[in-house]
């Protein structure tokens, strides 16, 4: 089952100047991104810093407000009687419905130190959600928030303590517990491990893959590291400017990536292997402003392959097969150029 769609997503901040704030143009962190997610699986979400892949995360929690837009969820909370789930346009939901269709949209977010309150005790933070939701108070309260502790590997023995008693990974326990204490459907992972050390990314990954088999969980997982990204998720989408340029399988976009831009974040991860030399891409030029995005492709003027077709057609993000979707004018004809290039070089 679908669980959730986001159809035309668009996400356009403001740029003002003078002295009345004029609205003079628009940055288009987000531009029409459609996707969807199937209940059980992790869809990563990759590419550069500034790509909006964040503000793509916050928009689906209406912690920031679409510009335009659909963002359909199918949740089982709010169905009753013979629809026992109810369908959900999240951008045209009044304050009141938004607020208890929370408890099945949660949040993880990138920095373990600045996301959790420093005057609040682990037992408050973990627990104020049930509080706010009005779910059990006193010891009720207190022996959900032990459970869900003791669920993510911390010590319950610690509630009493200060986030500043604690280490990076151990914080970041806490705000995982933190978003399963209302047993979510959706948790959107926004780079939960950037933070940390390698050693202790590996155990939360391997937490968070756990907790998603225990709970039933649904995960967007956020993130700049393809290794991450690839461990971890069942499909995988990429961003550039604003944009969805490629989604498949992981498996499937890790062996053949089909739009220029993948293939040049691929060839830029790291081998371990000193016998095995990679021939890495080296993109021209910065990422275009997207206060002013390049005319058709928003990626031919750093693209290999780009030809003058790309300068003023914008490509059809399309299916070539497979469930494989991009962005790219010649995608099914890639290989071939990349085969040339092999030979020639």
């Amino acid at each position: 089952m679908i669980l959730l769609e986001v159809k035309n997503l668009k996400k356009y901040f403001p740029l003002r100047r003078g002295l009345l704030r004029r609205t003079i143009g628009w940055v288009k962190a987000v531009d029409d991104v459609t996707l969807n997610i199937v209940q059980g699986e992790t869809l990563g979400l990759v590419g550069e810093s500034g790509c909006g892949k964040t503000t793509t995360g916050r928009c689906i929690l209406r912690l920031i407000e679409p510009t335009e837009g659909n963002i359909v969820f199918r949740s089982k909370r709010l169905g009753s009687g013979d629809e026992k789930i109810k369908e959900v346009d999240i951008t045209k939901l009044p304050t009141n419905i938004l607020t208890a269709l929370r408890q099945d949209l949660q949040i993880i977010f990138q920095d373990p130190y600045s996301s959790l309150n420093p005057r609040m005790t682990v037992e408050n933070i973990v627990g104020d959600p049930l509080k706010v939701h009005k779910i059990a108070r006193g010891a009720e309260k207190k022996e959900r928030v032990r459970k869900i502790l003791k669920a993510v590997g911390f010590n319950p023995d610690h509630m009493s303590r200060y986030p500043h008693e604690f280490s990076g990974g151990q914080r970041q326990r806490i705000g995982i517990a933190r978003a399963l204490i209302l047993e979510p459907q959706l948790i959107i992972a926004d780079e939960p491990v950037s933070a940390l050390d390698v050693s202790i990314q590996a155990q939360v990954l391997n937490l968070l893959k756990d907790l998603q088999h225990e709970f039933g969980l649904t995960y967007l997982f956020i993130s700049h590291d393809l290794s991450v990204i690839k461990h971890v998720s069942d499909r995988v989408g990429v961003m550039y400017l604003g944009k969805l340029v490629e989604m498949a399988k992981s498996d499937e976009l890790f062996l053949n990536p089909k739009h220029p831009y993948t293939e040049a974040l691929m060839s830029a991860v790291p081998v371990p292997n000193p016998d095995q030399i990679s021939k890495e891409i080296l993109l021209e030029g910065d990422v275009p402003n997207p206060a002013n995005p390049p005319s058709g492709c928003p990626f031919h003027p750093r693209c290999l392959y780009a030809e003058e077709k790309c300068k003023d057609n914008v490509p059809i993000y399309r299916d070539i097969g497979e469930q494989h979707l991009v962005a790219c004018h010649f995608a099914e004809s890639l290989h071939l150029q990349r085969i040339q290039d092999l030979a020639t070089s």
